[in-house]
């Protein structure tokens, strides 16, 4: 892999950033010629940014970090990454360390092949009930959209720079993996799945709440209505 642009959205993550910047710094190292790491600081309210800038002065050449001046959503968070993207491929992850960054290299062999690679979490470390939900949620967006994949918003997903400048995101919240996988078969991408260990939180927060769930439905609504107009 010549190049890669790996973007972490964070919100309140002051005790996993450095780790989560340390350990993909030193994995790319070895992986890639030219790379580098972009933290999107989403109006955190902690040391979440003044961590992150930290490194980006050490190292401004391969570290880069955003910020939002309030928190604008995980789909924001992603589009700011997006748009400052200098390479050809791209990587998005979260930055509560859940996820082990060596296990990119599984994904090597199929991006080669195909347009997109998603993980699917395995043995995933979440509670029973949002387990539940996830499953419920996967099974819905297969109805709605003919989308079929194990783990929609497992991430850890790997894509060519090309597959960005062809479809159009507009969600602002959690409901961006969903639509932007959704847009991409769409557009006629080629999407594979690889597997991915999955770790329990050791610090920090989760910022999924109950309230989301609402919120998303509506999404899904909303996106469920668009396109149907779209294809109209």
């Amino acid at each position: 892999m010549k190049s890669i642009s790996v973007i972490l959205p964070a919100y309140n993550e002051e005790e996993n950033i450095a780790t989560a910047i340390i350990s993909i710094k030193d994995f790319l190292a070895v992986l890639c010629d030219n790379y580098e790491v972009i933290v999107v600081n989403d109006g955190s309210s902690d040391k979440t940014g003044e961590r992150a800038e930290h490194f980006a002065r050490q190292d401004p050449s391969h570290v880069r970090v955003f910020h939002h001046s309030s928190n604008k959503g995980y789909g924001t968070a992603l589009k700011t990454g997006f748009s400052n993207a200098r390479y050809e491929y791209i990587f998005y992850t979260d930055s509560d360390n859940q996820f082990d960054i060596k296990e990119l290299k599984n994904f090597l062999p199929l991006i080669e092949k195909y347009d997109i690679v998603i993980g699917y979490r395995i043995k995933r470390k979440d509670s029973l009930l949002r387990i539940f939900l996830s499953k419920g949620y996967n099974y819905l967006i297969f109805l709605l959209f003919h989308l079929k994949v194990k783990d929609v918003d497992c991430s850890f997903k790997l894509f060519h720079r090309y597959v960005l400048d062809a479809i159009k995101i507009e969600c602002d919240d959690f409901f961006i993996d969903t639509e932007f996988l959704v847009r991409a078969k769409k557009a006629g991408f080629y999407i594979a799945e690889q597997g991915v260990s999955h770790y329990p939180r050791k610090q920090g927060k989760t910022t999924v709440r109950p309230g989301h769930i609402i919120k998303t439905l509506i999404t899904i609504a909303k996106m469920w209505g668009n396109l149907n107009r779209e294809k109209a």
